[in-house]
């Protein structure tokens, strides 16, 4: 009998209690549940939730900074409930909770027993970042979990080698390039790391390459419309860098990085990296902690987001929860207890931190960001306010405009959300929206034959060189909301084009 059939065999041995790990991960499971349905149903829309209900409404095979799963799901759940963000929200609820359940499954993959699946899940569960993304419909929660899923696939491969399971993770990949391009980074790591550390026969294997050849024909729709627009996606990864600037750049990358699995997830990262690439009982794993070591130097070398690795938390946090199992195994009955002990108490705290981030304050309980630097930190609080004090302003200035301004008037906002905001809430009642700003910019371009421009914190030096006459007619400026959306935010009216829209237009637009 193998080493890993030993494990297997012990982790499903009667004295490890299974029905006793399923309660468990199904208690942790249940509360990480309660948690995301309450913090799902406060405040209001996100602005990323505005555009992709925004690109819904117009479907397309591509988009500048997407593909079209998210645009799809929107409008889906919008259909299903229209104007409702808790609903709206609810299939990324159901995803990270899957996530929960999986992190504990891996754990069982590797032949942990009860204890390492409670932990590990508890380790996913009580990470603020790994979590909390799941109250909005975000391209990254989305992601994270479908490389969650992924990676099980692969760990459950590695001890069956059941050449199916490549397959479904290349179908569950081929999904996954429909929310981000970020995937194609974990299989030229993990093939990479097979190659360097086993197992060498993954590469080889005929339904991974039949997987990788649907993943490339279900893209190519998508491929064909970023082609035929100059790969604006492409694109975006100087726009990501440059925004990273903002949180510490590539010194701070590790750091923050390990510090998004939250207290108790950070010591189950940084053992579990330990354990895959060390311990002898995961050594058929050991090209996973390659892989993580792999896209850290990728993602810092391309100037990525801190979070683009965490889809790779799932099975590093299930290894450690292993891997310290293990090591708590071998010690004597009292340093184990200090152990358990420890690790219980390090849990609680993480837990009470988890709920404590939870959006329990009222929205006059919140504070505005000091900062910009505190504002995207916290961006997933400031990003949900706003919107009325937007919509407010800029429906005010359409009605001062005389009639004839008003037959043939259209509103330009300065950002995507700006646009999206009001495409959502008013687009019955107000002139045609365009935006210069990443996707929204691909969604038309401005008529010449405009009577007059509301213009939503679009800089005044574009105003001013391309119009003839223009004037601040209003002020968006929110207690709580985004620098630049909804606070500090100028509404002008403009008229007298100096040149053609199709001239002006590629000189707005920006990702």
């Amino acid at each position: 009998m193998t080493d890993i059939e030993d494990r297997q065999k012990l982790a499903t041995s009667p004295e490890e209690r299974p029905a006793l790990a399923i309660a468990g991960v199904g208690a942790v499971a249940a509360v990480a549940l309660a948690v995301l349905l309450f913090s799902a149903s406060r405040y209001d829309y996100f602005g990323d939730e505005l555009y992709f209900l925004a690109a819904g409404r117009r479907p397309s095979f591509g988009y500048a900074d997407q593909g079209p799963v998210l645009p799809m799901l929107a409008r889906l759940m919008d259909t299903i409930a229209p104007g409702n963000f808790f609903v709206l929200r609810l299939p990324v609820v159901a995803l990270t909770v899957l996530g929960v359940v999986l992190c504990a499954v891996v754990a069982r993959e590797l032949g942990g027993g009860r204890g390492a699946q409670i932990f590990a899940a508890i380790g996913y569960a009580t990470s603020p970042f790994l979590l909390l993304q799941g109250k909005i419909l975000t391209t990254n929660a989305v992601d994270t979990v479908l490389w969650v899923i992924i990676t099980w696939l692969v760990v459950r491969w590695v001890r069956t080698r059941r050449d199916r399971l490549l397959l479904c993770a290349a179908l569950v990949t081929a999904v996954d390039m429909q929310v981000k391009w970020l995937i194609p980074f974990f299989w030229i790591a993990v093939a990479v790391a097979s190659l360097i550390s086993g197992p060498r026969e993954l590469v080889r294997r005929p339904l991974l390459w039949l997987g990788g050849a649907i993943v490339v024909a279900a893209t190519v729709p998508s491929l064909i419309w970023q082609a035929g627009q100059d790969w604006p996606q492409l694109s975006m990864g100087g726009v990501i860098s440059s925004e990273q600037g903002i949180l510490g750049g590539r010194v701070m990358f590790v750091p923050l990085a390990v510090l998004l699995a939250g207290y108790f997830g950070a010591v189950l990262l940084m053992y579990g990296v330990w354990a895959l690439l060390f311990h002898i009982s995961l050594r058929p794993y050991r090209f996973l902690g390659v892989t993580l070591v792999i896209l850290v130097v990728i993602f810092l070398v391309i100037g990525g987001r801190i979070y683009y690795v965490a889809g790779m938390y799932g099975v590093v946090l299930a290894a450690g929860a292993v891997g310290l199992a293990e090591l708590a195994s071998r010690l004597e009955p009292a340093p184990r207890r200090w152990i358990a002990g420890a690790g219980a108490a390090l849990a609680a705290v993480a837990t009470g931190y988890l709920l404590w981030s939870t959006p329990w304050r009222g929205a006059t309980q919140v504070e505005p960001p000091a900062n910009a630097a505190e504002a995207a930190v916290n961006i997933g609080v400031y990003g949900e306010f706003g919107w009325p004090e937007l919509t407010s302003a800029v429906t005010k200035a359409y009605d001062s405009l005389n009639p004839a301004e008003r037959t043939d008037a259209i509103i330009i906002t300065d950002t995507y959300w700006q646009a999206s905001a009001l495409d959502q809430f008013e687009r019955a009642n107000l002139p045609p929206i365009y935006s210069p700003s990443r996707g929204f910019g691909y969604f038309g371009t401005p008529p010449d034959t405009a009577s007059a421009v509301i213009a939503v914190g679009v800089n005044d030096g574009f105003l001013h060189w391309d119009f003839d006459n223009c004037a601040p007619v209003a002020k968006v400026d929110s207690r709580i909301g985004y620098p630049g959306n909804t606070q500090d935010v100028t509404v002008w009216t403009c008229t007298g084009l100096r040149h053609s829209w199709s001239e002006v237009w590629p000189t707005w637009m920006h990702l």
